[in-house]
């Protein structure tokens, strides 16, 4: 049989990383120890898995997420084997931390190491008509993977102030704490705004991560 599709390019990559990017698009992680991911990401794997949901492993990270509806399902895998991760064909990133912290928009989260501490924040200043913006925080030791729409940019917020559209951060340094620009007044609701309402608004030493896409429509229960 003869076909392009069987082009060493889309054979699986055999290294001895435990996390390796099979693709641009698709995530390689070798069990051994626990690898948590967010629910639906697994594409494949090889190998014996065991997939279990993934609680909030305190009172008060529950708590959290009932009272912030944070939209975060995650799962543990466990085995040995292969497990390949991906979401929707975006681009894939892998992150080393080594005892920093990086805040994360649950939506861009792929998957980390079981050795590193999670929490969820809130973007101070987001009320009901920013649809009340939480994140969730990595900390520790280990790895973790991010997907983004595309190539994505990195920007220095220590020089000046940095404002980037609440969908389109992908992820920023733990210590920046961002705050909300509106702009909503009522003159420009009476003539229909400009549909670039709310910004995450960011000053201070560190980066934030920005996708060239605003994501997919985010629809809310009332």
């Amino acid at each position: 049989m003869r076909s392009e599709l069987f082009a060493q390019d889309n054979f699986e990559r055999q290294t001895q990383e435990r996390w390796a990017l099979q693709s641009a698009y698709m995530l390689r992680v070798g069990l051994g120890p626990d690898v948590v991911a967010t629910k639906g990401a697994m594409v494949a794997y090889q190998g014996r898995m065991d997939f279990r949901h993934e609680g909030s492993g305190s009172i008060g990270k529950l708590m959290k997420k009932v009272l912030t509806s944070e939209d975060a399902p995650m799962m543990r895998v466990s085995g040995q084997g292969e497990v390949f991760f991906a979401r929707q064909a975006r681009n894939v990133f892998t992150v080393l931390l080594e005892g920093e912290a990086l805040t994360v928009s649950s939506d861009s989260l792929l998957a980390f190491d079981d050795t590193l501490g999670w929490d969820i924040r809130r973007v101070q200043g987001a009320g009901l008509m920013a649809g009340g913006l939480f994140n969730l925080e990595l900390s520790g030791h280990g790895m973790l993977a991010l997907c983004a729409d595309g190539a994505p940019m990195i920007l220095d917020c220590s020089q000046q102030p940095t404002f980037v559209d609440p969908q389109a951060a992908v992820a920023w340094s733990a210590n920046l704490a961002p705050g909300i620009k509106n702009d909503v007044s009522m003159g420009s609701l009476l003539r229909g705004g400009s549909g670039e309402s709310f910004q995450l608004a960011f000053h201070g030493p560190g980066f934030v991560i920005v996708q060239p896409s605003e994501g997919l429509p985010v629809v809310r229960q009332g």
